[in-house]
C-alpha cells in the first residue's frame, strides 16, 4: 500500500487553528485506520512546488503514491473509495454518501464561508449585505435542521459525508450561528465525540503549536 502524506501549513495564526482543512483529512484517515505522515509548507509565500500540488496556494493536499490530490472534498472521496469505514461500497450507500459530501461543500459551505467572513469582520445586523447573507445561511440551516433531527448520520451510517458536514457546521457554531438549531448542535456533538476526531484535532493543534 502506498504511503499517504497529508501536507498542511507549518504554522497558522491562533484563530484558524482547529479549522484548517487538513483536519478533515486527518479525521478521515484516523477513522479508517490508515497510516499516514504529515508534511508542511510555509504559511508565508507559495513556491512552485506548492502551486504544482495546490494551484490556489491553499492546503491540504494528499499524496497517495504517485497520485497528488487537492481540495478536501476530493480527498475525502478518494479515501472513501479506499476504506469502507468512510464510504459504503454498495451503489446506494456510495451515492448517498457522495451526494451529502457535495451538499456539505456546495449547498452549505458556499453560504457559510462568506457569512463567517462577515461575522469575523464585525458587520452589524443593520448592514443590508449582511442581512441578505444571514438570511441565506438561515434558509440553508432551516432545511438541514429537520433532516438532522431525524437521523444520527447523513447516510445510513457514519461516513465522509459527516466529516464534511460537521466541519462546515463547526465554524458556524463557533461564531454563534446555531443557537436556534439544536439538532445541528447535537449532530456536531456526536461527531466530535468520536475518538478519531479528538485525535485529529489534538494532532493539528500540536502541529501548529510546535512552530510557535
Amino acid at each position: 500500500m502506498a504511503e499517504l502524506t497529508v501536507t498542511t501549513f507549518k504554522w497558522v495564526p491562533e484563530w484558524p487553528r482547529g479549522h484548517v482543512r487538513d483536519l478533515r483529512v486527518r479525521w478521515a484517515l484516523e477513522e479508517a485506520g490508515l497510516p499516514y505522515r504529515v508534511a508542511s509548507v510555509p504559511f508565508e509565500g507559495r513556491d512552485a512546488d506548492h502551486l504544482a500540488h495546490q494551484p490556489f496556494g491553499q492546503v491540504p493536499w494528499l499524496t497517495d503514491g504517485d497520485i497528488s490530490i487537492f481540495e478536501s472534498g476530493a480527498i475525502l472521496l478518494h479515501l472513501g473509495l479506499r476504506s469502507e469505514a468512510l464510504m459504503p461500497s454498495d451503489p446506494r450507500g456510495r451515492s448517498q454518501t457522495m451526494e451529502w459530501v457535495f451538499a456539505a461543500l456546495n449547498s452549505m459551505e458556499m453560504a457559510t464561508v462568506p457569512w463567517s467572513i462577515f461575522v469575523f469582520s464585525g458587520y452589524s445586523d443593520e448592514t443590508p449585505e449582511w442581512k441578505r447573507l444571514d438570511d441565506f445561511v438561515k434558509l440553508r440551516l432551516n432545511h438541514l435542521e429537520p433532516i438532522l433531527a431525524e437521523r444520527e448520520w447523513l447516510a445510513d451510517r457514519f461516513s465522509v459525508a459527516d466529516i464534511a458536514m460537521t466541519e462546515v457546521l463547526r465554524l458556524v457554531e463557533r461564531l454563534g450561528g446555531l443557537k436556534v438549531y439544536p439538532a445541528c448542535r447535537e449532530y456536531i456533538a456526536r461527531a466530535t465525540a468520536r475518538p478519531a476526531f479528538v485525535k485529529a484535532l489534538a494532532d493539528q493543534m500540536a502541529h501548529f503549536a510546535a512552530a510557535d
